[in-house]
This record gives C-alpha cells, sequence and structure tokens, in this order.
C-alpha cells in the first residue's frame, strides 16, 4: 500500500523524535487526533515497512560497516593514520598532526586480535614485542631523565665548590 505525503512525513519525524505524539504533530496532524491516534499510525504495517526501510538505509549511512572498523583499525595499528591535536606553544597553540602513540596502536592490535582468534599467536608475539619494545621506550627516556639530573646536580656541586674556594680565598 501507497502511503501519503502526510504518513511519509510521520514516519520521517517519527525516526527523528521516537514520540508519535509529536511526529503526527509535527507532520501536520491535529493535536487531538495525534494524542488519540498517533500509536495507529505507527502499528500501520505500511508505515512500519517504511520506517524500516529508512532506518536500514540510515544506517548504512551512518554507521561504520564492519570491514571499515578493521581497516580503521588496521592503519592505527600500523601508525598509517594520523590524528590533529592542539600544542601550546610560545605564540600560544597551534594544531599539529601526530600518528597513534605505542599504546594506542596496542590497543588497536588487541581489537583486531579478538576478530581474528585462528591468527592469534603470531600476532600474540607480534603484539609481545612492540609492548616489550615500548616498556624498553619508557626505561630509556625515564633512565635519561635520571641521568641528566644526577648530571645537572653533580656540575652544580662542581661549581658550588669552586665558589666556596673562591671566596675561602
Amino acid at each position: 500500500m501507497k502511503l501519503t505525503e502526510k504518513q511519509k512525513r510521520f514516519a520521517d519525524f517519527y525516526i527523528e523524535l521516537g514520540n508519535a505524539e509529536k511526529a503526527a504533530i509535527k507532520a501536520g496532524y491535529s493535536k487531538s487526533y495525534a494524542r488519540g491516534n498517533a500509536h495507529k499510525l505507527v502499528a500501520n504495517v505500511s508505515i512500519k515497512i517504511y520506517i524500516e526501510e529508512r532506518m536500514n538505509q540510515l544506517a548504512s549511512e551512518r554507521i561504520m560497516s564492519a570491514q571499515e572498523i578493521l581497516e580503521r583499525l588496521s592503519l592505527i595499528a600500523k601508525a598509517e593514520i594520523t590524528e590533529t591535536v592542539v600544542v601550546a606553544n610560545a605564540e600560544g597553540c597551534s594544531e599539529v598532526e601526530k600518528t597513534p602513540d605505542f599504546k594506542t596502536q596496542i590497543q588497536a592490535m588487541k581489537e583486531l586480535l579478538k576478530r581474528y582468534p585462528g591468527n592469534d599467536k603470531l600476532l600474540e608475539q607480534q603484539l609481545r614485542k612492540v609492548t616489550a619494545e615500548a616498556d624498553i621506550a619508557e626505561l630509556r627516556v625515564e633512565t635519561l631523565k635520571n641521568a641528566t639530573n644526577e648530571t645537572v646536580e653533580e656540575k652544580l656541586d662542581v661549581l658550588l665548590g669552586r665558589l666556596g674556594k673562591e671566596l675561602d680565598d
């Protein structure tokens, strides 16, 4: 059965609002009709079919497919995608493109692993390797920070010692 324009408007507004009475009023039905009969419009088989078709159409336009999700996760895991971040600098702030950090990459890999249980041994080993590399990198940074602080403190002690000797002389 073919829908009238008013019924189509009702269905579209019902999808948008999720409220039959408000959708009926917005589609052009009187308030009294909407209050008492909006539920009948929702129950109408032709309107139900139209709503279902529109929902499927909207879902395909707005919702990522499983393939798109896997492709995006793969790009993140391989650091082949960037994101724009705002960074503070001397002039105020600027936008910078950056690749995903190790933790984000590892999370993407874990999500991919969940979808491929047959490949988990090789991928699990690769994931462990990347995790270990990330841990080593963090340890190196921490070691450099500590070494730099110790070196600065040692130089400061030497300079203070020289200054003390010069004051004594």
